[in-house]
């Protein structure tokens, strides 16, 4: 007869691969960047190597020249591309039990009740702690990219291995308050200079037919947005299944998440073409085997997740902040 261990392991990894794709969908549900790459298909699975590498088209091709008749060309080799490397990060939720909990609920439906809560606690943790890692500054211990390390406030730091300080093509743009990139005085940021702000950064990151196509708020930057926009909103309800109220900027869906790690104060207009969370084949949420340990009378079942979140055009991403 099997013990209640090998089916309390046996449920909770049916039941992981039944909601496979449910409980995946509950990570984007909890963050708006996440949401929308997602839905763009920008979720991209690799299969190892020792980091992730992004190849970077970084300057022109010098050889362009005009000529007539017998003008000599110019065949010199042109350096123009490079790569940004990002390192894995790990990540582990672990869905555990004690002996006496599975033998006090040992009938078959107590234990699938009992796989299914310790299942959707564990991913609600993940949810929890993915969705403040992917705003981050990237500062923790092993922890990944986050949009305040891809675009920080100063716009200057390393990242992938490039220097934003020394290679201008890997700034981010940063619209301040206090400097605006359009010229000028310092504003008070609020419903009336708003839009301003947005408007002087959206011009800076508009390259042909590339524009951004996100914008996220922290609740208090959304507001001001929102009371700017009193006789003229322009709501989207695309993302009202998500849990999310959008409005409308340009091409972009503005949205706020200011219960999810962002600091308060900031904007961060995307251009999510450029952005990838890239996760092993191995460990995309994967539900390892089962450990037992030796001085324990406990079954530990671990999810684990591998990946980083990159960028392959910094130029093309800006923040507004105070």
């Amino acid at each position: 007869m099997a013990s209640p261990n090998a089916v309390f392991t046996e449920l909770v990894t049916t039941t992981f691969r039944k909601h496979y794709d449910e409980l995946k969908d509950n990570v984007t549900r909890n963050n708006a960047a996440l949401r929308k790459l997602r839905k763009m298909g920008k979720f991209r699975k690799e299969d190892g190597g020792l980091s992730i590498a992004i190849p970077l088209e970084y300057a022109e091709n010098a050889t362009y020249q005009r000529y007539s008749g017998y003008d000599v060309l110019n065949v010199s080799q042109s350096d123009v591309m490079t790569a940004a490397e990002y390192q894995w990060r790990q990540i582990a939720v672990n869905v555990v039990a004690s002996g006496r909990e599975l033998r006090i609920n040992s009938g078959s439906e107590r234990i699938l009740n009992l796989a299914k809560s310790r299942l959707k606690n564990a991913m609600n943790t993940f949810n929890n702690n993915f969705s403040f890692d992917i705003y981050s500054d990237g500062s923790l211990s092993n922890q990944i990219n986050g949009l305040q390390s891809i675009i920080p406030d100063s716009g200057l730091n390393t990242i992938g291995g490039i220097n934003g300080n020394t290679w201008t093509f890997w700034r981010p743009w940063v619209q301040s308050a206090a400097a605006p990139l359009q010229g000028g005085s310092a504003v008070v940021v609020g419903p009336s200079t708003i839009e301003g702000l947005m408007l002087g950064l959206y011009l800076n990151l508009i390259r042909g037919a590339d524009e951004p196509d996100l914008a996220i708020a922290s609740n208090d930057y959304f507001q001001y947005f929102e009371q700017s926009q009193t006789s003229m909103k322009r709501y989207t309800g695309e993302d009202a299944d998500a849990g999310f109220v959008s409005l409308k900027y340009k091409n972009m869906d503005v949205i706020f998440d200011g219960n999810s790690g962002i600091p308060a104060s900031h904007l961060y207009m995307l251009n999510t073409e450029y952005f990838e969370v890239v996760e092993h084949k191995d460990a995309a949420m994967t539900v390892s085997e089962e450990t037992r340990p030796y001085n324990q009378d406990a079954v530990v079942i671990p999810v684990l997740w591998m990946g980083n979140l990159v960028c392959s055009n910094r130029f093309l991403q800006g923040v507004v902040k105070s």
